[in-house]
C-alpha cells in the first residue's frame, strides 16, 4: 500500500497493491493492520453504496456533531471527488482538494472527519462505496454550497444534477455556527 498525501494535511490518496493478470485483478481493499502502520483508522461503523449517472452531483455534505471520517473509492466508472476543509480555526479553512477515482484504477481517498465531502459522476453509471469512522444521522447532517465562489472548486461540469437539499445549501462562512472547530488529529479514530 502507498499513501499519498495531498494538499490538505489529513486528506490522504491510499493506494492499494495490485495483483493483475489476465483474469483480472486482486487487491485488499482493507486490512487494520496495515491501515494503523499509516496511521488511518482501523474501526469503521457503516458501509455506504452509491450510484450516480453522469452529471449528478452529491455534495458538499458533513456532520457536525457526529463528524465522519470517510474511505472513498469508485467501483464502477469515474467520479470527481473532492473533500474541503470546514473546521473553523484551521490554516487550510475553506480550501479543497479534488481526485478523480476510477473503478478501472482502484485507489482510494480518506477524507478525515470535519471535511465537507462531495461527488459528481464523470461516467454514464458511477457507483462509489465508502467506509465511515460514525453512523450517519439525518439531524446531524449539514451542508455547503457545492458552487461557493468563495470556494472555487472546479467541477468538471457546469450544470449539474442535484437533489433540493443540495441546491439550497449556503457558501462557506467562518462565521457560521453549524461547523465544525479544529480539534486536534489523532490516530485513534
Amino acid at each position: 500500500m502507498r499513501i499519498e498525501q495531498t494538499s490538505l494535511p489529513g486528506v490522504l490518496i491510499v493506494e492499494p497493491r495490485i495483483f493483475s493478470d489476465d483474469r483480472g485483478f486482486f487487491l485488499e481493499a482493507f486490512k487494520e493492520e496495515r491501515f494503523a502502520q499509516h496511521g488511518l483508522p482501523g474501526h469503521f461503523c457503516q458501509d455506504n453504496h452509491s450510484r450516480s449517472y453522469r452529471g449528478v452531483l452529491r455534495g458538499l455534505h458533513y456532520q457536525l456533531h457526529h463528524p465522519q471520517g470517510k474511505l472513498v473509492t469508485a467501483i464502477q466508472g469515474r467520479v470527481f471527488d473532492v473533500a474541503v476543509d470546514i473546521r473553523r480555526g484551521s490554516s487550510t479553512f475553506g480550501q479543497w482538494h479534488g481526485v478523480t477515482l476510477s473503478g478501472e484504477q482502484p485507489r482510494y481517498l480518506w477524507i478525515p472527519p470535519g471535511f465537507a465531502h462531495g461527488f459528481c459522476a464523470l461516467s454514464e453509471v458511477a457507483d462509489i462505496v465508502y467506509k465511515c469512522t460514525a453512523p450517519y444521522m439525518p439531524g446531524d447532517e449539514g451542508g455547503i454550497l457545492w458552487n461557493d465562489p468563495v470556494l472555487g472548486i472546479d467541477w468538471p461540469l457546469t450544470k449539474p444534477l442535484l437533489s433540493p437539499k443540495d441546491q439550497h445549501y449556503m457558501p462557506l462562512d467562518s462565521g457560521r455556527s453549524d461547523l465544525p472547530v479544529l480539534q486536534p488529529v489523532t490516530a485513534s479514530w
